[in-house]
């Protein structure tokens, strides 16, 4: 993959990758306090995938996303302090309050929703650029799922389908190898790969290391551009890892689904510590101008923390509303 020429979007590539794992850690931090009274999904580990694929859309695109959604709803453009009051359970959250770390929402940004349901997203996305195609509106969707949710029937029903309508639409796998603590070697028979189900269904589809922020940036752009100029879906499968337990803000490792010895070769390719390197190495960056940057997106993050922990809860008379379309 080429290099992006331009250094200012590579800093914002790395700025938004960092501050992914920086609000990500800081929610890990705080979790133990217990007044984060819903699970989180963290992402740590998976935030080049993330940051790579929504820097490829425009504003008007939409993103759909599952339970590990955060990084997702960050890279589009959501609101932080909305969504740390969301998982605070505040009525200033991006949900009111009433929905948690897995039911952000941010329309303002595009980002039209996450859900916990694993594939329940799918079809909704495919149905946005459905609708999209038939408004001859200029319009991507981009739909983020896991290696799990391949194996949801409505996930084949839906890139069956967008093949056929060839729709706008990319579907964004981030392949990290495990559902909740289940290995692929036990959930399906025979070696295949995910982007092998989505050519078999006439879809384009590549995998790539979800790891390596630039090759992200680019596979996605491709898919984006192709998508917009009426060249129909993609499916791109990132080979990434997740660093923390399926569902909190600890490890794992010594359950036994995965050993140490693995968790440490994938946090050795650490996307954001690679990049750091990458950025200095080629003298786009200094030392002190990336310390800089982590410095003042901690202190974003930190207001971010403090906004939802002043805010009010919600009212009770809002019990009842925003709960059906009318």
């Amino acid at each position: 993959m080429s290099q992006p020429s331009d250094n200012r979007l590579r800093f914002k590539l790395y700025k938004e990758m960092l501050r992914i794992r920086i609000v990500e850690e800081t929610i890990a931090g705080y979790y133990g306090e217990q007044e984060m009274r819903c699970p989180v999904h963290l992402s740590i580990g998976q935030e080049a995938a993330e940051a790579g694929a929504c820097a490829a859309l425009e504003q008007r695109d939409y993103v759909l996303s599952g339970h590990r959604s955060h990084g997702h709803y960050l890279a589009k453009g959501g609101n932080l302090k909305a969504m740390m009051a969301e998982i605070y359970g505040k009525a200033t959250g991006c949900a009111g309050g009433k929905g948690g770390s897995m039911h952000l929402v941010d329309l303002d940004a595009g980002f039209l929703g996450a859900a916990p349901i694993v594939g329940s997203t799918i079809p909704i996305a495919a149905g946005v650029a459905f609708a999209a195609q038939m408004r001859n509106e200029d319009r991507v969707v981009m739909v983020f799922l896991g290696d799990g949710a391949t194996e949801t029937g409505v996930f084949f029903e839906s890139i069956n389908f967008a093949s056929l309508k060839n729709l706008p639409i990319v579907f964004l796998v981030e392949n990290n190898f495990y559902s909740v603590y289940s290995p692929m070697n036990v959930r399906q028979k025979g070696d295949h790969r995910i982007v092998d189900i989505a050519r078999a269904h006439g879809m384009e589809a590549h995998q790539a290391d979800g790891n390596d922020l630039e090759c992200v940036h680019q596979l996605c752009t491709q898919a984006v551009t192709k998508a917009r100029g009426g060249g129909g879906p993609s499916l791109l499968e990132l080979i990434t890892y997740r660093w923390r337990e399926h569902c909190g803000p600890g490890y794992d490792n010594d359950i036994g689904y995965r050993t140490e010895a693995e968790f440490l070769s994938w946090k050795e390719r650490d996307p954001v510590a690679a990049y750091e390197r990458k950025l200095i190495a080629n003298g786009v960056g200094t030392q002190p101008e990336i310390d800089r940057i982590a410095k003042d997106l901690k202190l974003e993050v930190e207001e971010a923390v403090s906004f939802a922990k002043q805010s009010p809860w919600p009212d009770l008379d809002t019990l009842s509303t925003q709960v059906y379309a009318n």
